[in-house]
């Protein structure tokens, strides 16, 4: 792999990474071995860091790969549990960047002073994230707000570390297994697009918009409203919430709270906003979830959305409900419709797997089954047996993972199996309402009126060449030069057979008729049919058998 001099830093960083959790294999087949110094450093603690020890490191590296620990803190299927409970801390514990730096950037992007634009702007930010960090503050007419601003230079950061990456994880998709199942190239571009949108804040402005008219009507779900005046590409004023977050409830407001009604209503808005909506609040983790002062609950930091196709919104309610009932034959079909099959594609494992992942968690409550992680894993065993999943399916199913997180701190006993259940009625009829649109009517009956229309000639010219004896139905068969070929060889093996046998029936014949001219004392020309009919069926005997030796191979 040919190492760029200007990210050096990064290679070998990266390359340390890499040997402390035992793969020093990738480090030498990369090249970077060279580039990390002393042969002693290297092996000092080689493959002996631990979980804890990885979030510190991603930590270190800086803002992109607090985002990638993020990231893979939600991925089962790539990492063990303890990993994914490490990497969790990273969601929302950050360190800030200073206030003078907050300043600078506040007021060139709003054109003016804090002291001007606000009336109160908090020095201390109330939190920090790994691309930006958020200050409370109010405007002038005493509105309470809170102001999300952007890290100093992230983007260009972000970009030279995407470099790096893309390098890696191309090295990775060519010479390693877990590269070629997993495709890393693949999976690095989704996540550059998630975090180009994530730095865009105008972006994650309207998509605060839209989502809160799209949950306008779940009374128990709040989607704070942006400020468009106070709000540019690096800066985001909107809402304050008043509340906390949903992990610092303790046991006795969790007593206090009533729990029940506030998870099927916020499994439910998730369920309209991927089924229905096409847009969803795509990172729900515990840390981005609020309990209000009034007892609901708010969704924040919409930076990362997800989006579904009608066509994805429909498979994923099918598998959902299939995954619900525990119906493993049917939720491997649909997988596999909506995946690509590579060569070593092996479905009779694949289902296999799935009847064992479903028998497992059928009929399960909260604590001991996960729809995310039962997602995850369903596209963990598809990528094993040769199934490269749409992205959608492993980001819903990081998304639900999160939910049920959440889910469990509401209310420990809510069954999501039993809502998918009891919702999937609305949510058909919600679909089926939203696609009876005035355009999609008036093409529907455009279609009507173009197939009446051409019906008439459309019949006379079928009639005219039935009457004509000009009717041809021509099928189209899978495979259907293979079987051919097979038919063909069968119809030759039995023809040799019968050509054979009759020559030793006309040799048996000729045996009987007294000729001048003998072999080896007997009529020659039933020798000859003896001796061409033994010949042949020597010939047919191991053409078979070499035949059949080469089909057990393949």
């Amino acid at each position: 792999m040919k190492i760029s001099p200007h990210h050096l830093k990064r290679y070998k960083e990266i390359g340390l990474l890499l040997w402390k959790y035992g793969r020093s294999d990738l480090v030498k087949q990369m090249g970077i071995d060279e580039a990390m110094g002393p042969q002693e450093a290297k092996a000092d603690g080689a493959g002996a860091a631990g979980p804890e020890q990885l979030a510190d490191d991603l930590e270190a590296m800086g803002p992109t790969y607090v985002k990638l620990g993020q990231v893979l803190s939600g991925r089962p299927d790539l990492l063990p549990e303890a990993y994914l409970k490490a990497l969790a801390r990273l969601q929302d514990k950050v360190k800030p960047f200073s206030y003078a730096e907050v300043e600078q950037i506040v007021s060139t992007e709003l054109g003016v002073r804090i002291s001007k634009a606000f009336s109160r702007f908090d020095q201390e930010p109330i939190a920090a994230a790994s691309l930006g960090q958020v200050h409370s503050a109010a405007l002038r007419d005493g509105r309470l707000v809170v102001v999300k601003v952007q890290r100093p230079n992230i983007r260009k950061q972000i970009a030279d570390d995407f470099e790096v990456l893309e390098q890696i994880a191309e090295f990775f998709d060519a010479h390693t297994e877990l590269g070629r199942r997993h495709q890393f190239l693949k999976i690095l571009e989704e996540f550059r697009i998630t975090i180009q949108q994530e730095l865009n804040y105008e972006r994650e402005a309207q998509n605060l918009i839209v989502l809160g008219k799209n949950l306008k009507e779940f009374e128990l779900i709040q989607v704070p409203q942006p400020i468009p005046d106070y709000s540019t590409r690096s800066v985001l004023t909107m809402d304050y919430v008043q509340g906390r977050k949903i992990t610092s409830v303790g046991p006795l407001g969790r007593l206090e709270m009533n729990g029940a009604p506030l998870a099927e209503e916020l499994f439910q808005a998730y369920l309209k906003q991927v089924l229905v909506d096409g847009l969803f609040h795509a990172d729900p983790h515990p840390g981005n979830v609020f309990l209000t002062d009034d007892g609901r609950i708010a969704l924040l930091d919409l930076g990362m959305v997800g989006h579904t196709t009608p066509g994805m919104q429909e498979t994923l309610l099918k598998l959902l409900l299939a995954i619900s009932e525990g119906n493993s034959d049917e939720a491997s079909a649909l997988v596999i419709r909506i995946s690509q099959t590579m060569e070593e594609f092996n479905p009779v494992e694949f289902r296999r797997r799935i009847n064992q992942l479903m028998a497992a968690r059928q009929d399960q409550g909260l604590l001991q089954l996960n729809v995310g992680k039962s997602l995850l894993e369903l596209s963990k065993n598809a990528a094993d047996n040769g199934l490269l999943v749409p992205s959608e399916l492993t980001l819903l199913g990081k998304t639900l993972l999160q939910l049920d997180e959440v889910g469990k701190i509401l209310d420990p006993a809510f069954d999501p199996n039993a809502s998918i259940r009891r919702n999937v009625g609305e949510l058909m009829t919600r679909r089926m309402t939203k696609q009876a649109t005035p355009g999609n009517l008036f093409n529907s009956l455009l279609e009507m009126k173009d197939f009446v229309g051409g019906l008439p000639s459309r019949l006379n010219q079928i009639m005219d060449a039935v009457t004509n004896r000009e009717l041809e139905i021509k099928i189209k068969a899978v495979d259907a030069k293979l079987v051919m070929e097979g038919f063909q060889k069968i119809a030759n093996r039995i023809t040799t057979g019968i050509i054979l046998a009759a020559l030793i029936m006309g040799a048996s014949l000729l045996m009987q008729v007294q000729t001048s001219f003998r072999i080896f004392g007997y009529p020659g020309l039933a020798i000859l049919c003896f001796s061409t009919a033994a010949t042949g069926g020597f010939w047919l005997v191991v053409s078979i058998f070499v035949q059949d030796q080469k089909s057990r191979k393949k």
